[in-house]
């Protein structure tokens, strides 16, 4: 472990591979299947998760680590760090934020204790993944607390998420979209894009077809990003072949430093349903 932990949740979606060369410690959030309760990423995969979803009329829950899950770690970090950077999903989707500011006021009730910052990352999913990844590549360059920090809000002010939306029967019932919404929608057969804009989620665009959805998705990339070298990852639901054909397209037509496919977690499937597909992604330098 460098001298600065980094911390995040779940939602982060991030590949094992790296949450293990880079040292990230991962606090689960929980699903809840009727009577079950699972870790998420930790009891529940994902495939387990989207098979279970298919095949069941029950529909999942989800709840936050508590605040004594949270204190353990900071408390167990603390042997060995000097600080703690704690990136969480955007507190509009979820408790997390205020569960882990919680923890951390108990934490430093304590008595002298090392320094924590909890980070609001304002995204979910792989984009927030990545500013957890930035901060743990800073801390594993050596860099100071404050340095690991700058480095993962800078990350935050240029990471960009889309992805589209195959049912919204499940961001109905989750209260993510009204009800009307969703029928007229389910009527109309659309497929909308779903953008996260300074921590909330928006309708970006409706196609009518899922094939127009992902072409509108990676013009929108494309005007964002332009020739910049870029970190990418493609996001699925149970939706792995059509997320290896998207990854080859945009390995055709970006310059990408890193591109890789990553699960969306039972707790954010549990939201957006199955078959959901999409793009995080950040340049090194903002094209405007």
């Amino acid at each position: 472990m460098g001298k600065v932990a980094v911390v995040t949740d779940s939602m982060a979606c991030i590949p094992a591979e790296l949450v293990k060369a880079y040292d990230i410690h991962i606090i689960p959030v929980y699903v809840v299947f009727g009577q079950k309760v699972f870790r998420d990423g930790v009891d529940l995969t994902p495939t387990q998760f989207y098979r279970m979803l298919r095949t069941t009329e029950v529909m999942p829950s989800t709840a936050t680590f508590s605040v004594g899950e949270c204190l353990k770690l900071y408390t167990e970090l603390s042997r060995d760090a000097e600080a703690i950077v704690a990136v969480f999903i955007s507190r509009e989707f979820s408790a997390t934020v205020e569960t882990a500011l919680e923890a951390k006021k108990l934490f430093t009730e304590g008595g002298e204790r090392i320094p924590i910052r909890v980070i609001d990352s304002r995204t979910a999913a792989m984009a927030q993944g990545f500013v957890a990844l930035a901060a743990a590549r800073a801390a594993a360059e050596g860099r100071s607390l404050a340095e690991v920090v700058k480095r993962a809000e800078d990350v935050i002010r240029r990471v960009n998420l889309m992805a589209v939306v195959d049912t919204f029967e499940y961001l109905q019932r989750s209260g993510r979209v009204p009800a009307i919404a969703a029928i007229m929608g389910s009527m109309l057969q659309i497929k909308p894009i779903i953008s996260v804009e300074d921590g909330r989620a928006e309708v970006l665009d409706r196609p009518r077809t899922r094939a127009k959805a992902v072409r509108r998705i990676l013009e929108i990339m494309e005007r964002r990003v332009g020739s910049n070298p870029a970190h990418v990852a493609v996001l699925h639901g149970d939706a792995l072949e059509e997320a290896e054909r998207l990854r080859d397209e945009v390995a055709s037509r970006f310059d990408c430093v890193e591109l890789f496919i990553t699960e969306l977690s039972p707790v954010l499937g549990a939201h957006a349903g199955p078959g959901v597909l999409g793009l995080a992604y950040y340049s090194e330098v903002s094209s405007g």
